[in-house]
């Protein structure tokens, strides 16, 4: 779907969807529990269904309740007898492609796993070195073509996990750490997960353990190690409330940055979510000069940062941000891109982007990348153009956000499907 968007700025009181990141540990942990879970406040964007999709192959089962709550009857509970490895249809997720790995070698002993998109592209490779060490074996089939090499690829991982010390690097992707952390509780003896380098994404980790401490598992983080303790333990059914999603409250607090009125509501302004550190970077792109912003625990913030930094006085400079280029697009260089297209001026390094204010973007057209934050960034700048903008692959927003252009035109925005 391609739409063209006419310049306007936004105005109205809008809440962000549902935290994308605190429903998927939501879920699964209902899943793991021996009882039945509600979750309130969910909402279904592809990466949930992916999840919920994942779950069922565990054979746990679930039920809408009403518009927005979800009843979970947990599978950890049954003695499922594997005749062969489960089928893990992960979509494009990668949350859900790294937080499945790990309890299915702990449940099932093992899976193989399908995606889309880029998604079986991206590093698994903290994993592979464990499973190496472990002797779990772990293949990537590609498809017979380069063309079907990402749609069609399998991969296939067996073995046992056992309970003992996991050593891997916290500067790829802290959601390494969760899958293990969900996983490890599930064995008969107590493990270690230490990460080797600086944790990057912190917050997530936080998430994480605030998740299962609300199920009754307990994890300790240990300065010294710079790790993490985790014991057996059995995952308790609970009832929860998904809290609106800092990371897509992002878009509309560019809007406003950019001179949209607008009006959030329902954010937690003391949340765990790492990106609800938008509110201060939006206050020094507020002003004049030159701006240096550290992604390292934020990264998912660099596409409305960079629109916010587009049009104003001084140079931006986005640092820490070189696992941007494994997300859905390079968005390092998809980020650079769009910007480019309207007008904008940027450059990019191996782990950084610089963007130099301009007074107008005159608009143009955006190629969405296969990208939700690509596309929702776009139709943010578009509120500051002169002239109009097309935004190519605008469906991309169902991954994440899938009511995002029907709250976009209740805002006043003028959009047209081409």
């Amino acid at each position: 779907m391609d739409v063209r968007i006419q310049p306007r700025r936004l105005s109205g009181v809008v809440t962000p969807p549902p935290s994308k990141s605190l429903a998927h540990r939501l879920v699964i942990a209902a899943s793991l529990a021996a009882g039945v879970s509600t979750i309130k406040n969910l909402t279904l964007s592809e990466d949930i269904e992916a999840t919920l999709r994942c779950m069922e192959a565990f054979r746990c089962k679930w039920e809408w309740q009403s518009q927005d709550t979800l009843k979970i009857w947990g599978c950890i509970n049954k003695e499922c007898d594997w005749t062969g490895l489960p089928r893990f249809d992960c979509g494009e997720s990668g949350s859900t492609l790294r937080f499945i790995i790990p309890i299915a070698l702990a449940l099932a002993g093992g899976g193989e796993f399908t995606g889309r998109g880029r998604l079986m592209e991206r590093p698994q490779e903290p994993y592979f070195q464990i499973f190496d060490r472990m002797g779990i074996t772990h293949q990537l089939r590609r498809g017979a073509d380069a063309a079907d090499n990402a749609q069609n690829a399998l991969l296939t991982i067996q073995g046992d996990l056992r309970p003992g010390e996991y050593r891997l690097p916290g500067n790829v992707s802290s959601q390494f750490f969760t899958g293990l952390l969900m996983a490890l509780p599930l064995l008969d003896a107590p493990s270690v997960v230490v990460s080797t380098t600086a944790l990057e994404s912190a917050s997530y980790i936080t998430m994480t353990m605030g998740v299962l401490e609300r199920c009754g598992v307990r994890v300790r983080y240990s300065p010294q190690l710079n790790g993490f303790g985790v014991t057996p333990e059995v995952y308790c059914p609970f009832e929860e409330t998904v809290e609106a999603d800092w990371s897509q409250a992002a878009f509309w607090y560019a809007a406003i940055t950019l001179g949209s009125g607008l009006r959030l509501r329902g954010l937690n302004g003391r949340s765990s979510q790492g990106d609800a550190a938008v509110v201060s970077h939006c206050k020094a792109l507020s002003q004049d000069g030159t701006v240096a912003i550290d992604l390292s625990d934020c990264p998912d913030l660099l596409p409305p940062l960079a629109v916010m930094a587009a049009v104003r006085r001084g140079t931006t400079r986005f640092t820490g941000a070189a696992r941007l280029r494994l997300k859905e697009s390079d968005r390092l260089a998809t980020v650079h891109q769009m910007l480019s297209a309207l007008g904008g001026a940027a450059s990019e390094e191996a782990d950084s982007l610089t963007v130099y204010g301009v007074s107008t973007l005159p608009g143009g057209t955006v190629d969405g990348a296969n990208d939700h934050r690509i596309v929702m960034a776009a139709a943010i700048a578009a509120t500051r153009c002169q002239g109009p903008v097309v935004i190519r692959g605008a469906e991309a927003v169902k991954k994440s956000y899938p009511a995002f252009w029907r709250d976009y035109e209740n805002l006043g925005g003028d959009v047209r499907v081409l």
